[in-house]
């Protein structure tokens, strides 16, 4: 490469420009800006993505950084995946009989299909140029599997074991982790337009997988799950040694090296230095990390579930109220955690992303009985209730320093502190209902028909624990 024979602090400065563009592109998952309406999710102008990506991986070539799909070859092996069929039959999708919110909960989930779900399976987020993206998929596949909707289940994962392959430049599959972002460029054609994966939506869709597998008996779920599993492993964690550096591949059975930590996605993006990891702990799922070890013994996915606690525990140190951070930065040398620069396109503060630390780290705690779970979420709330305590209002951002920078809320935050409070405060959980999530309802919608991340969010949030038959939590090792 030509761009070799330049000093290396120069090498560094073009590696560090196209990752902070690559950064940029994957933060348009995140609410970061203040100016954002109730309910959307922030967004990059196309513009900025049109300019900066294509020259962020022409600098990383150059100066022979790989990243993503961007390697010159299949990272890994092919691998034959398992066939599975789409079910003929339409079904009636149905949950227990007697739950709370049943009919309200089978609506909105026949509205979200008609709405939301193509006929081909692509989930549509239409408040971001009806693009799709992993999550949406991974959100459809959980919800199908809980509503027993079989078809829509493998239709939503066909379309995306399909479409959202990550390919090199070669067209060969690096792995079977799911491109994050698929919808139209600018010559008019639909297909990925970011290959890098996000790893909550895999992780969501492995855990849909092997509850499919669990609740009807087909195998081949289970082995597609398996496949995925090797690869978020693989790709999507980290381990940090007892002298704070980075070790990036497995060690090979040496569970006590160090700490392994999950990333939000590649390596590249998120590591940017040996001694620095950025975090999004609302990708942190400990009742999926305790599925997976029930089916995967070859990885210490435990491991990963006291990691995932220690930086939930830790984050809250960093912002005077204890609230969890949509983005937060571990320094590995020390062990700290601190808040991103000012400046960096990822931001730490309290907003759309960090809703999700409530629902998944509930769901372990109800599912799992994990007392660190019930220790943590007592203890991040407690902000959160004195608001609403006093105000019967949470605004939908607020910096760590515990002061709202928005004047509105959101019913996705209202619907994820619901299972929280359900364990913790259950008349905060029903005065939040009522007030808040039920109002926003209508018609099988909340807020509006565009509202694709609230609809998932606020389903997500208002289910009962008990929809989750026991036997789809057991363990088969």
């Amino acid at each position: 490469m030509f761009l070799s024979s330049l000093p290396l602090r120069h090498q560094q400065f073009l590696q560090k420009i196209a990752t902070a563009a690559i950064v940029l592109s994957l933060v348009q998952r995140g609410d970061n800006n203040p100016s954002v309406k109730k309910g959307e999710k922030a967004s990059l102008p196309s513009f900025l993505s049109f300019c900066l990506l294509p020259s962020a991986f022409c600098l990383l070539a150059l100066t022979g950084c790989s990243f993503g799909s961007f390697t010159g070859e299949a990272k890994t092996p092919q691998i034959e995946l398992p066939e599975i069929t789409i079910p003929t039959a339409i079904s009636s999708p149905s949950l227990p009989k007697g739950i709370d919110n049943q009919e309200l909960l089978e609506e909105s989930w026949e509205v979200y299909r008609e709405q939301f779900i193509q006929e081909d399976g692509r989930v549509i987020d239409y408040e971001a140029q009806d693009r799709s993206i992993s999550e949406g998929q991974a959100y459809a596949m959980l919800r199908a599997v809980l509503m027993g909707d079989e078809r829509t289940f493998v239709l939503t994962l066909d379309w995306a074991e399909k479409n959202l392959q990550r390919l090199d430049a070669d067209g060969k599959r690096i792995d079977n982790l799911w491109a994050w972002k698929w919808g139209q460029k600018g010559d008019g054609k639909w297909e990925p337009i970011d290959f890098n994966f996000a790893s909550d939506a895999d992780i969501d869709a492995a855990t849909a997988l092997i509850w499919a597998y669990r609740r009807w008996n087909r195998s081949e779920y289970l082995d597609l799950a398996l496949i995925k599993l090797q690869d978020i492993w693989q790709y999507s964690t980290v381990m940090v040694g007892a002298n704070g550096k980075v070790k990036e591949d497995d060690t090979k059975g040496l569970l006590n090296w160090g700490t392994r930590y999950l990333l939000p996605g590649p390596v590249e993006a998120f590591v940017p230095s040996s001694s620095t990891i950025h975090l999004n702990p609302s990708y942190f799922a400990p009742y999926a990390f305790r599925l997976f070890a029930q089916v995967d013994s070859n990885h210490d996915w435990l491991s990963l579930v006291k990691s995932s606690y220690e930086v939930l525990e830790k984050s809250t140190q960093a912002s005077t109220v204890g609230l969890p951070s949509d983005w937060i930065a571990l320094e590995t040398k020390t062990g700290q955690l601190r808040p991103l620069p000012a400046d960096s396109p990822i931001k730490s503060v309290y907003s759309f992303d960090a809703y999700r630390v409530w629902w998944r780290i509930a769901w372990d705690a109800a599912w799992f009985d994990a007392p660190e779970a019930q220790r943590y979420l007592s203890s991040a709330t407690k902000h959160l209730q004195q608001q609403w305590d006093s105000s019967s209002f949470i605004p939908a951002r607020i910096n760590l320093q515990g002061q709202a920078t928005v004047e509105y809320d959101a019913t996705s935050q209202y619907a994820m502190l619901y299972p929280a409070f359900r364990l913790l405060s259950p008349d905060t959980a029903e005065q939040m209902l009522q007030e808040k999530i039920l109002p926003q309802y209508n018609q099988g919608v909340w807020d509006d028909k565009s509202a694709y991340y609230t609809q998932n969010l606020a389903w997500l949030g208002i289910m009962p624990f008990s929809v989750v038959d026991p036997q789809l939590l057991q363990s088969d090792l």
